[in-house]
């Protein structure tokens, strides 16, 4: 396990190490292979070419860094930077090379991306799974080490639950995280394609879409249908929705009531169990 994780990329590349000009090396530009761990799938074409420009105008002010994988490196840590320097139309690159093996890797290459602001919420739903699933890293592991909150994590996973081409809104921005967190509450799934068109189409909030699912997932009477709820048990029920990431209800009697927290699977169960703290319980 890489020391450091969680302190940002300078706490595992020391300063002394980036700077000390014996170990950048200029490497021929076709050498370079991507991360096959970069969890990135979207990059600004716009951004990008700014990048280019400086790089025409300054060159590369940080190098990048590799591991060498055969006769090839793989980037570690500056894609934006080598795809910029391809467009800019650079024949070689500084890099830095580090001795790497494929867990500390894969740690860098998403923790750099996660440290920046503009992954979309799938990209780091894609990259919390993958140190989960594949570096065997717990939601409270993973929560401790980046410095996160375990809904933080746990409601971002649950995304990947979405079908393949909702997901994809998501990437676009047609759809937010909050919609695709709602979405899911919808009792019946294979509805969730029909109910996100309408999302974009009518351009509902995610305070609208939320009432819709209620409806949707009602089987209510046309006597309780118009009971209004008191206002602060709506805006506590909003509340729990966003913490717990799924359809929460109070039915409230008096003084007295009981809060019902939805769950659509196993998974969504323990999801809820461990933002609960209660995984070890269960």
């Amino acid at each position: 396990m890489v020391k450091g994780l969680g302190k940002g990329i300078g706490a595992i590349f020391r300063e002394d190490a980036v700077h000390n000009e014996d170990q950048v090396q200029q490497i021929s530009i076709t050498r370079l292979i991507e991360n096959p761990f970069q969890p990135r799938k979207i990059f600004n074409d716009e951004a990008i070419e700014e990048l280019a420009q400086s790089i025409r105008e300054h060159g590369i002010i940080q190098p990048i860094v590799v591991r060498q994988k055969g006769k090839k490196y793989e980037i570690v840590v500056g894609e934006r930077r080598f795809r910029a320097s391809k467009l800019a139309g650079l024949t070689e690159i500084p890099v830095i090379i580090k001795e790497l093996d494929e867990q500390q890797m894969m740690e860098l290459a998403i923790l750099e991306n996660l440290q920046r602001e503009d992954l979309t919420p799938i990209e780091e739903a894609e990259a919390y799974n993958s140190l989960i699933t594949k570096l065997q890293f717990t939601q409270e592991d993973l929560a401790k080490r980046l410095g996160k909150s375990r809904p933080h994590i746990a409601n971002h996973i649950r995304l990947l639950q979405l079908p393949e081409d909702i997901r994809e809104k998501v990437n676009e921005g047609l759809l937010s995280m909050g919609h695709g967190r709602t979405l899911l509450g919808l009792k019946n799934k294979r509805r969730i394609p029909e109910v996100a068109a309408k999302v974009i189409k009518e351009q509902l909030n995610v305070r609208q879409l939320e009432a819709l699912v209620q409806n949707l997932n009602e089987d209510v009477s046309r006597e309780t249908k118009f009971v209004k709820k008191d206002v602060f048990v709506q805006a506590t029920e909003s509340q729990l929705r966003d913490y717990f990431g799924t359809q929460v209800q109070i039915k409230k009697v008096k003084n007295k009531g009981k809060i019902e927290i939805e769950f659509y699977s196993e998974d969504d169960l323990q999801r809820i169990l461990e933002i609960l703290a209660l995984e070890q319980a269960y």
